[in-house]
């Protein structure tokens, strides 16, 4: 069930790298818990499945969702309410892992995986929809529950981008034939309806106006997590080393020099923050000196770090663990800023 994606992501050895500086200022990290001034703490270690997305409302509605652990459970979907962890059961048995979680404040929550599997919990129930394909969905975003994006593909191509009406999944028909054939769409993100943009294999950015999918700039490597604001939208990837491209509205522009990271595999950005994660626990930061690694940020855990997200307090999280395997093992959770109390079930 996992070796067509497994082995996917380890020809493209994907990983990834997160960092910055300990200074704030106007193109660095803010004055909230994520800024230089907060601690790093070790929230899980070593859990029977790799933890692959992070997303909230806010610091005290957070969802981690993961690998299928092989405990009868499913696959991990946890939930912090600000005092503690709760095991959510999806009612999906069959070996499927979850890549991605997107949701709305008032809900509904979206999570997407293997199989063409999506999920939408709403109402405090999870519900399968139907979708186009059987593709694995690595990203998934919304400017709203009735306008929502899913992105992905698997080992021999058949790359997509899906979007969600409220009622029903159809398939975009302007994703390029380099991403139909042997590419995939690896995430998605948007500042608008109007403003959405996907990174993919090949180094290529797909950009949606509100009316078309258009091409952007290409890079030399493959782009795996995109993210952004009204400001600015940033992009990672790799080849061999990391790269990092930016782009605020003139265009793409690199931010990394080479050879300055790891390959990165995650990327956030909230207001005048933004973090990039990827391989053997970097964690880069971008601060007012550009691009710098998080000081001390490698001690905190030597698994492969997938993924990032900022709360609206400023508090960093990122999930990893070895989740280029036929079963993702090795599950880690960081946490920078107001310490986490309690442990996941």
């Amino acid at each position: 069930m996992y070796a067509p994606v497994r082995a996917l992501l380890a020809c493209l050895v994907l990983a990834g790298a997160c960092g910055g500086d300990d200074d704030g200022g106007a193109d660095g990290a803010g004055d909230g818990d994520g800024g230089g001034g907060a601690e790093w703490q070790v929230v899980a270690s070593d859990l029977p499945q790799s933890l692959l997305s992070v997303w909230g409302s806010s610091e005290n509605d957070v969802w981690v969702v993961g690998g299928d652990g092989a405990d009868g459970a499913g696959p991990a979907v946890f939930h912090w309410d600000g005092a503690a962890w709760t095991r959510m059961e999806t009612g999906i048995t069959d070996n499927t892992d979850l890549w991605w979680v997107f949701g709305f404040a008032d809900g509904p929550v979206f999570l997407g995986g293997e199989k063409g599997t999506i999920l939408r919990y709403q109402d405090g129930a999870f519900e399968q929809l139907e979708t186009p394909g059987p593709q694995t969905v690595f990203g998934l975003w919304g400017a709203s529950p009735d306008d929502v994006w899913a992105v992905g593909g698997n080992l021999t191509g058949g790359g997509f981008a899906w979007r969600f009406d409220g009622a029903a999944w159809s398939a975009v028909a302007e994703v390029p034939e380099e991403i139909t054939g042997p590419g995939t769409i690896w995430k998605v993100a948007g500042a608008a309806a109007d403003n959405v943009w996907m990174s993919a294999t090949g180094g290529l950015t797909l950009h949606w106006n509100g009316e078309l999918l258009v091409e952007g700039t290409d890079s030399d490597a493959s782009l795996f997590s995109i993210s952004g604001n009204d400001e600015r939208f940033i992009t990672v990837g790799g080849a061999f080393d990391g790269v990092i491209y930016e782009n605020e509205g003139d265009g793409w522009n690199s931010a990394l020099e080479p050879g300055g990271s790891e390959l990165l595999s995650g990327v956030v950005v909230r207001d005048d923050q933004a973090y990039a994660v990827g391989h053997f626990g970097t964690i880069l930061r971008r601060g007012a000196e550009g691009w710098t690694p998080e000081e001390g940020g490698d001690q905190l855990s030597q698994e492969n770090l997938h993924a990032t997200w900022i709360d609206p307090a400023g508090g960093v999280w990122v999930v990893g663990g070895q989740f280029d395997a036929p079963r993702t093992t090795a599950g880690v959770l960081l946490h920078k800023g107001t310490p986490i109390q309690g442990n996941l079930p």
